[in-house]
């Protein structure tokens, strides 16, 4: 039996957020086509689930390369929908949104889009969150980690950081 080769670079990002607004964290996993992996973290101490979920975005994609085919795999319909089907109308509308209002975190969308347009060859890809997408699991692991480890960190409790959470990469 023979298994069939990636030719593309597969990546999964998540946010997460302890209180809306509160500590948040954003994780980012990241998977060559010839099966090499590694992840990347971090958090913010007063934020929101949808900013740390484009932050997440916008670092997995500024990870990836330009000008080679890739899937980023997010459980955030706010970001998949944002990208692929909100954006003609908020730039047409003075980035207003469909009841006229500011949209929320236009400087996070504005990244997002500019970095989406230098990566004509990256996909983005919803995915059902804890579905057992085990990329996913990963991201949202991390990212509730790095939460909870900003959250740590300004209460002034100590923490240890450990590689727990990306150990499912090697089973």
């Amino acid at each position: 039996m023979t298994t069939a080769k990636t030719t593309h670079t597969t990546a999964y990002a998540d946010g997460s957020c302890l209180g809306n607004p509160g500590p948040g964290g954003w994780a980012v996993l990241i998977i060559t086509a010839d099966g090499a992996s590694r992840t990347l973290s971090g958090g913010e101490p007063n934020t929101t689930n949808n900013r740390m979920e484009l932050t997440a975005a916008i670092t997995a994609l500024n990870a990836l390369p330009a000008d080679a085919p890739a899937l980023l795999f997010l459980d955030s319909e706010y970001v998949v929908l944002g990208v692929n089907e909100w954006r003609p109308r908020w730039e047409s509308q003075g980035w207003r949104n469909a009841n006229g209002k500011p949209v929320a975190n236009a400087d996070l969308w504005r990244q997002l889009f500019a970095v989406v347009d230098a990566r004509p060859l990256v996909e983005l890809r919803w995915v059902r969150g804890h579905a057992g997408h085990r990329g996913n699991e990963i991201v949202d692991r991390l990212a509730r980690a790095e939460a909870e480890k900003v959250r740590l960190a300004t209460t002034g409790s100590r923490c240890l950081t450990t590689n727990a959470a990306a150990e499912g990469l090697a089973q």
